[in-house]
């Protein structure tokens, strides 16, 4: 058997595959991500949404909630799966941000609303928090792995260097800024 063929899905995107060899792949924060498989079929596919939309509002791009979660579910049809038989997997949906947006908490309840209105069922998820998230899926096999990322940490701000003994500053104190090439 060879190497795995890692197909990334970025936001706005989304992937659907029969073959074997192929493990979608993505990086989530707020975003979210569908796994969808028809295990009779054995084709399985992946969706990146960036927003959930306006309520009622079906926004023609698959960053958007209904946009992507119906363009996935005819990729997989197109490929012989039975919306029927279809099960889901979703990840993501980080409160990673401080901004008080919650965008996050939307995606998900967007997606799980969507799901449950579809009758689809969620065999697994793995929502909120504050990490972002490296999820593979296969889509043959209907397995998933993801890879949580350390807690985030401040980012200090920049000290500014220690002068060097006997060399004067670039730009001295009080002057200009300016600089003359020559």
């Amino acid at each position: 058997m060879s190497a795995p063929k890692v197909i990334p899905v970025l936001q706005g995107e989304l992937s659907v595959s029969d073959d074997p060899n192929v493990v979608l792949s993505c990086i989530l924060g707020s975003c979210i991500a569908t796994c969808l498989f028809d295990p009779t079929a054995r084709v399985g596919g992946m969706n990146h949404i960036l927003l959930p939309g306006r309520k009622g509002e079906a926004v023609a791009h698959n960053k958007f909630g209904v946009f992507a979660m119906e363009a996935l579910i005819n990729g997989l049809m197109q490929k012989g799966a039975r919306k029927s038989n279809l099960v889901a997997k979703i990840f993501g949906g980080a409160s990673t941000f401080e901004n008080g947006l919650a965008i996050g908490v939307s995606n998900a309840a967007f997606v799980r609303d969507f799901l449950e209105t579809e009758a689809i069922p969620i065999a697994a998820e793995s929502v909120g928090g504050k990490q972002a998230r490296r999820v593979r899926f296969f889509p043959t096999t209907g397995h998933a792995k993801q890879m949580l990322t350390a807690e985030a940490v401040p980012i200090e701000a920049p000290r500014p260097p220690k002068p060097v003994q006997g060399r004067r500053p670039a730009v001295p104190p009080g002057g200009s800024g300016e600089v003359e090439l020559f």
